[in-house]
């Protein structure tokens, strides 16, 4: 088997299969979302399409699921590109999930696959709408989602529930 440059590519919907079609030419793209059958349905269109992709079920708020994905596209190649797609909305999903997928999930993708991205590798995260749905942070709570280690991030007093005021609809 020959080896490829590597895309992994989080979250099989709409906005990071452009991005998979502009960026992946002539990559092994690995393909993952919490349902599988998002993942083949869109490896499918990808392959038709003339693409080399390879679907994996992949739970963004897992460790262990996220660095199973990693070591799929390891098989392949260096990774050289991660495409972060996947999240949920609050028409989607609790806070505690959203915190879960959005922000803890994010971070820990960010913080494996930067441990083996190869030199000159890039990466994108896709933001929701969610980012504008709360005040502005000031610079110590900004410094504490930054600097807090991935797996404390979610008991921050800052982002308990009860902590979480949603401005979008205060009007």
């Amino acid at each position: 088997m020959s080896r490829k440059k590597v895309m992994l590519w989080a979250g099989a919907g709409q906005i990071g299969m452009a991005i998979a079609r502009r960026m992946g030419h002539g990559m092994k793209i690995i393909v993952g979302d919490k349902k599988i059958e998002h993942a083949q349905t869109t490896a499918k269109i990808m392959t038709e399409a003339g693409f080399d992709v390879v679907p994996v079920e992949m739970d963004l708020s897992s460790r262990e699921s996220i660095l199973a994905m990693i070591a799929e596209g390891q098989k392949y190649g260096d990774i050289q590109m991660l495409v972060n797609a996947a999240g949920v909305s609050p028409s989607q999903a609790p806070i505690e999930t959203i915190l879960k997928v959005d922000l803890y999930g994010t971070a820990v993708l960010l913080e494996e696959v930067g441990k083996v991205i190869c030199e000159g590798g890039v990466g994108v995260t896709i933001s929701s709408q969610s980012g504008f749905r709360m005040p502005a942070l000031d610079a110590k709570e900004d410094e504490l989602l930054a600097c807090t280690p991935t797996e404390d991030l979610l008991n921050l007093t800052i982002l308990q529930p009860e902590n979480i005021k949603d401005t979008l609809h205060a009007y």
